[in-house]
């Protein structure tokens, strides 16, 4: 659902839908979520306590420095552009920031000795679909709304870190 806001965000942002941003975004996420749920299952025992001390606060960390930044800029005056709202590095931080929790997960996993390959295709099939139709639901009903769009997605990746840290508190 983290993927989810993250892309109806970054659709609602977009001027123009560019299909091939859209589609790479979306394999970002898929991908990353499906890497860190393999990262945990081969992590397992080792780092089992380190992860579940820290991995929330990192998260909190991220989504609160790119949520502020959304409503940074949604706050100044922009000229139009159709580059995408957000750049590699950005897509990357997001990517990372909402799938710490599949690390976990994949550690979980690894602990209770599941088969990894079926659930890391179905991760990252769905993570990929999530994206994907949030940039598209996004791109379509963002308009109506402009930079307050952008604001609101900046809200809630900081409300989805807030209740992240209040999960693991």
């Amino acid at each position: 659902m983290d993927t989810f806001a993250v892309s109806l965000t970054s659709g609602a942002t977009l001027k123009v839908l560019n299909l091939h941003y859209a589609f790479k975004f979306s394999l970002f996420f898929g991908l990353f979520q499906a890497l860190m749920l393999l990262v945990g299952w081969l992590t397992g025992i080792t780092l089992h306590q380190v992860v579940n001390n820290y991995a929330h606060w990192i998260a909190f960390g991220l989504l609160t420095l790119v949520g502020c930044k959304m409503i940074y800029e949604s706050m100044i005056m922009k000229e139009e552009s159709d580059k995408p709202p957000l750049g590699f590095l950005v897509i990357l931080g997001l990517a990372f920031a909402t799938s710490i929790d599949a690390l976990s997960v994949g550690i979980s996993f690894s602990l209770l000795q599941y088969r990894i390959l079926l659930p890391l295709l179905l991760l990252g099939a769905v993570t990929f679909s999530a994206a994907l139709a949030g940039i598209f639901i996004g791109d379509r009903f963002g308009s109506l709304y402009e930079n307050k769009i952008a604001a609101l997605g900046g809200i809630i990746l900081i409300l989805i870190g807030v209740l992240n840290i209040i999960k693991h508190i």
